[in-house]
């Protein structure tokens, strides 16, 4: 199979440049104690690769200024913990002013998911909250004419099919089909959307199904529904998914791969874990979704598709295969080969922002982020609302914190808009809150309340 892949290494870089409606993207999760900076990652995948997206798993303002000139589609994650604030349109509002309008000019963000997988945890808050969350993000993109550019939508598991097998039974979960995923798929269609799901050959094969898993065409499944043979297994649940959306009425709705992936490392117990079939994996993936074949029950289709991931990453839980996903090594050397790196007559011009990035000069006054004086009080709750979510300490303006006194909005505000400017990089844009916010040389800091 070695043979056969690396004969196929100009194929796939040819593919990535010519197919169209086959953007060819990659998860960059940065759970690990090892990466490169953003800045150097971003500019590794613009220059050196054929990536064309990149989904991230949060928001972290530091990376999505990062990306800023490389004209790469970003998708962007809303932690699940966040989902139930955005249920409130004003916290929703703010989210968009806070987080996307600082970097929109240029960052090419695209995507906005709500969530991750939320259907598949059985918390009955979050799975309740998503669709109000998802259309209030939208409303939120209206109000500032970006909901033509940018799209909302939210990841799924293969977990919420009851039935998968064979393709053509497949049906969504009982309770949820109805009351949860036709409003979605509403939602979806009425905002020309698309429907996210993560699938994984890999945890659904086992050793007598590891072939059909990996591509390698020696097994078909034939189903007695349709009449239809199947050759690989994820578009077995592509289809399947496709079929369930069918029940509902919902097959116009473009279905995007958001993860899917092979590791190349794992326990002895886990079948196929190897380089080789990492390797075969993700090359005959990127072949086969780019190639316009499409599935049996979607042919003729190209399939825009997220690789898990960029990096191996050290600090994931799980078994040892969780932490093997990677198509890159900290040092950005390929782990194995698929044909996503340009060859040096095919590297573009390097890729410059149109802003430069506003990096901090150690040797330079210390500066602190304030509300403006003529800042809105309902605004200036939102940003504190909006600070304490992000996982910053906001203990010291609660009662009986050495800041809450004196118990004003304005002082509040103050201290927790500088808590998120001095925690994610105390760049002007981390300080803008919707216009809200501005920088100052002078210490607001007063008594015990000590501003960082």
């Amino acid at each position: 199979m070695a043979t056969t892949i690396s004969a196929f290494t100009f194929l796939f870089a040819f593919f990535f440049i010519q197919v169209h409606g086959a953007a060819i993207g990659v998860n960059y999760g940065r759970l690990a104690n090892n990466l490169p900076p953003p800045p150097q990652v971003a500019r590794f995948l613009a220059q050196t690769t054929t990536i064309t997206g990149v989904k991230l798993f949060d928001a972290d303002p530091f990376v999505l200024q990062a990306f800023a000139g490389t004209n790469l589609s970003i998708n962007l994650a809303i932690p699940n913990e966040l989902i139930p604030k955005l249920t409130n349109l004003s916290f929703a509002q703010h989210w968009v002013h806070v987080t996307i309008l600082p970097h929109i000019q240029v960052t090419n963000i695209t995507r906005i998911l709500v969530g991750n997988e939320i259907l598949s945890t059985a918390n009955k808050s979050l799975i309740r909250s998503l669709v109000p969350a998802m259309q209030n993000i939208h409303t939120a993109l209206t109000g500032v004419e970006l909901h033509h550019r940018i799209k909302v939508s939210s990841t799924h598991s293969l977990s919420i099919l009851s039935t998968s097998t064979p393709p053509s039974t497949g049906q969504f979960r009982k309770g949820y089909d109805t009351q949860m995923i036709k409003p979605m798929l509403s939602f979806l269609r009425a905002t020309n959307s698309t429907f996210m799901v993560n699938a994984y050959p890999f945890f659904g094969c086992n050793a007598d199904t590891l072939d059909y898993a990996l591509f390698r065409g020696n097994t078909r499944v034939f189903d007695e529904n349709t009449g239809l043979v199947y050759m690989n297994m994820l578009d077995g649940q592509l289809d399947a998914v496709y079929s369930a959306m069918k029940l509902l009425g919902f097959t116009d709705i473009e279905i995007v791969i958001s993860e899917t992936g092979w590791p190349s490392v794992g326990d002895e117990s886990e079948a196929g874990v190897d380089i080789e079939s990492a390797r075969d994996y993700n090359a005959m993936l990127l072949q086969h979704v780019t190639s316009g074949v499409g599935t049996p029950l979607m042919p003729n289709r190209t399939f825009e598709t997220y690789i898990f991931s960029l990096f191996n990453e050290d600090l994931k839980p799980g078994p040892r295969s969780e932490r093997n996903f990677g198509l890159f090594h900290p040092d950005m050397t390929p782990v194995y080969d698929i044909g996503i790196l340009r060859s040096e007559g095919e590297l573009p011009m390097p890729v410059r922002s149109t802003v430069p990035p506003e990096v901090p000069d150690q040797g330079q006054m210390k500066q602190w982020c304030i509300p403006k004086l003529n800042a809105d009080i309902k605004a200036l709750q939102e940003n504190i609302d909006f600070v304490c979510s992000q996982g910053l300490d906001c203990n010291p303006i609660l009662p009986g914190g050495i800041c809450f006194s004196p118990d004003i909005t304005r002082a509040h505000a103050a201290y927790a808009m500088n808590e998120y400017f001095q925690a994610f990089g105390r760049n002007s844009y981390n300080c803008d809150f919707g216009q809200t916010g501005e920088i100052t040389t002078t210490d607001p800091s007063y008594g015990s309340c000590k501003f960082n």
